[in-house]
């Protein structure tokens, strides 16, 4: 390593500054009590003054301490290297190790072939830094090269270098590749091992990873707690509870509590199993907890669909003063859809903005899918145009909002757009695209969309592809085409199929088709009470009471219950919760006082309540008061009282609007000034000024 007078690095350093009783021998100043830039310069100068920076070695530790130590020092390391006349292996070496480390790998990439050309060799030093540069590029095609160059060498694929050449194919995506390398090596070590892991982790191998580990097993070498943690994370990937537990029993057994990345795996483990009480004792157990077990917990409980458990959990992180991360905020932005908690997800939206955090694009489709799931559309659709990257997700969840929300048309738009955008839709943007048409009775465009689908972009038509042309079919009371479609269909028609028919019978009357739809359901589904509700449903609308009454004694005597319903309103930030004829909720006899009012005001302006789908059971007057106590109707009534008016109200039910809660809400948007958003098992209804945006088309 010969240097050329220096200039550039020195060039302002005052010498007054410059270090007294230098030592003969600088390393372990230069390496140990350098500690920034103007101790560099300091020391640089001085090794200029005294031509120290001439001796090979000195200047190696020089270039060593400003290219890896020092802090924000890479660009003063390459002023240091370009004036080497000579730079050997090592100085390269350095320098390519140096740019890896500081998020520069293009430029450790770029000097790789400067090194060949300057006739300076590789070592096995050289290759694991530059394969590590490689794979931070994703440039597998250099990558490739230099394993060529490796074999080329006869250097042995041993430790890091075998190691570094698994990890560069696996975060390239050439995962065979990878295990090809592992299954070469003459010896593997728990590192080359946990690259593996590592690879079929990044590229959600689940069942390769646990068969592998099963076979490291085998093999008698020990692992380690990445390991642990790697194959734990397949464990909950793939619901393998007892491989899962069997690393839990492990490192209590072997007394690896302490570490809390380790029990942060199991408790995720365990909550993706579905072993959320488990998850909860040891999440509970935990001393200090940092952001990562917080998420992993609040992740568990939302992926369980146990969202109102999520968000209160995720008031405990509030309280604890520790700040979440994009994984907590996704995760409780996913709890806000489901339970149409909108003022806790536009709290996550303003701590988003305040902290300036990367609008990425799993927080920003989480964002875009919340806002959606809560009515608010036109939020949506901005924070999606904000959002500096999309993929087909975050397309497919607007276009699922848009149809949900009775825009299909805006929807199919944004369909348009986005092949205009060179982003090709996938099987579950058909499904929301479809769904769109169903919303707002666009047949033709259905068909259309139905044949193109395969024909276009080669995507088979799934299950739900074909639910979705028979729901289009039966929504436009084109019943006989829809069940002649089920009958044409490649696969065997599924439950939702014959139910979704079942459902439009309802809407049109159609009692023969109706009939043959439950046949098909009892077989399939036989304790599903909705079916028998549909059928009963069906019966009393064409007058056919007894026969009503016939379907649902047939469920009392099979011990079929109907699922009732509940509605979810949120107010003040609290989720209250709803069920029909319920008086469980604290102001229950406030809230059925205002019911009875607001009843009494929705009666004055014309509405005659519709007892159809009410129970048969019951006298004329009991059915009244049970159609008046659904409990959508509830939640109305007790925003009402709870909120200022004019604030529009959101209610989220998890069945369909009946009929009866449809027509009143309508009535009640024009007597009370209020919009009205409700969220039902199938749709968003906007309903103002007395109109609903489903056209009562539902």
């Amino acid at each position: 390593m010969a240097f050329a007078t220096p200039v550039t690095p020195a060039k302002n350093v005052n010498f007054r500054t410059a270090i007294p009783r230098f030592p003969e021998n600088p390393k372990a100043l230069i390496l140990q009590q350098c500690k920034t830039v103007r101790d560099l310069n300091q020391i640089h100068a001085h090794l200029i003054k005294t031509r120290l920076l001439f001796n090979p070695s000195i200047a190696e530790n020089l270039l060593e301490s400003a290219a890896l130590i020092v802090p924000n020092a890479m660009q003063y390391a390459a002023s240091i290297f370009n004036e080497i006349d000579r730079p050997d292996t090592s100085a390269y070496n350095v320098m390519i190790r140096g740019f890896t480390l500081n998020q520069s790998p293009l430029e450790a990439v770029l000097l790789y072939p400067e090194m060949l050309e300057r006739s300076v060799p590789p070592d096995e030093f050289t290759f694991p830094c530059i394969l590590k540069a490689c794979s931070r590029l994703g440039a597998v095609d250099e990558g490739e090269q230099i394993h060529a160059q490796i074999l080329k060498m006869g250097i042995l694929l041993t430790g890091f270098v075998g190691n570094t050449l698994i990890h560069m194919y696996a975060n390239c995506g050439k995962i065979k590749i990878a295990r090809k390398v592992f299954d070469g090596l003459t010896e593997r070590n728990v590192m080359a091992w946990n690259s593996m892991f590592a690879g079929y982790s990044k590229g959600g191998h689940w069942e390769q990873m646990v068969k592998l580990f099963m076979r490291m097993q085998e093999s008698g070498v020990g692992f380690d707690e990445v390991t642990l943690i790697s194959v734990l994370t397949a464990c909950g990937r793939l619901a393998d509870l007892e491989l899962g537990k069997w690393i839990a029993d492990y490192i209590e057994v072997n007394g690896m509590q302490k570490n809390s990345t380790l029990i942060t795996c199991v408790i995720d483990m365990y909550a993706k199993c579905g072993c959320l009480d488990v998850a909860r004792r040891m999440f509970d157990r935990m001393g200090p907890k940092d952001v990562v077990a917080w998420s992993a917990m609040i992740s568990g409980y939302t992926q369980a669909r146990e969202c109102k458990e999520a968000l209160d959990l995720f008031h405990e992180m509030q309280a604890a003063n520790v700040e979440p991360n994009e994984i907590t905020l996704v995760s409780v932005l996913s709890s806000c859809a489901v339970l149409g908690a909108l003022e806790t997800g536009k709290w996550v939206h303003f701590f988003i903005k305040k902290r300036r955090l990367k609008l990425t694009v799993p927080l920003g489709t989480a964002l875009v899918d919340f806002y959606a799931k809560c009515g608010s559309i036109v939020t949506a659709i901005d924070v999606f145009r904000k959002m500096p990257v999309k993929n087909v997700y975050s397309w497919t969840v607007l276009i699922q909002g848009l149809a949900n929300n009775g825009q299909g048309k805006r929807a199919l738009e944004f369909f348009n757009m986005m092949q205009d955008k060179n982003v090709p839709p996938n099987d579950v943007t058909f499904i929301a695209v479809l769904s769109a048409c169903s919303h707002v009775g666009l047949v033709d465009e259905a068909r259309c969309l139905f044949t193109s689908m395969s024909r276009d972009f080669d995507i088979e038509p799934r299950m739900e592809h074909y639910g979705c042309m028979v729901d289009i079919l039966g929504r436009a009371g084109l019943i006989d085409e829809a069940y002649q479609s089920i009958q044409n269909m490649p696969i065997q028609p599924s439950a939702v199929i014959w139910r979704t028919l079942l459902a439009s019978c309802r809407v049109h009357k159609n009692v023969e088709l109706g009939e043959e739809s439950l046949k098909h359901l009892v077989k399939l589904e036989p304790m599903h009470s909705g079916d028998y509700i549909l059928l009963s449903n069906l019966y009393a609308s064409v007058g056919r009471l007894e026969d009503a009454m016939t379907v649902r004694s047939r469920m009392k005597k099979r011990g079929i219950r109907k699922t009732p319903g509940c509605s979810l309103i949120e107010v003040d930030g609290v989720i209250h919760e709803f069920l029909s004829e319920d008086e469980m909720h604290t102001h229950s006899k406030e809230i059925y006082r205002a019911t009875e009012d607001m009843l009494g005001e929705i009666k004055s302006a014309g509405y005659m309540p519709n007892t159809v789908e009410a129970r048969f059971d019951a006298d004329e007057e009991d059915k009244e008061v049970s159609v008046s106590h659904h409990s959508e109707k509830l939640a109305i009534a007790f925003a009402l009282i709870r909120t200022p008016p004019g604030t529009t109200i959101r209610i989220t039910k998890n069945l369909r609007v009946c009929l009866d809660c449809h027509n009143a809400t309508k009535i009640v948007t024009k007597v009370f000034n209020r919009e009205i958003i409700v969220r039902d098992r199938n749709r968003f209804h906007h309903f103002r000024d007395g109109q609903c945006s489903c056209n009562d088309y539902w």
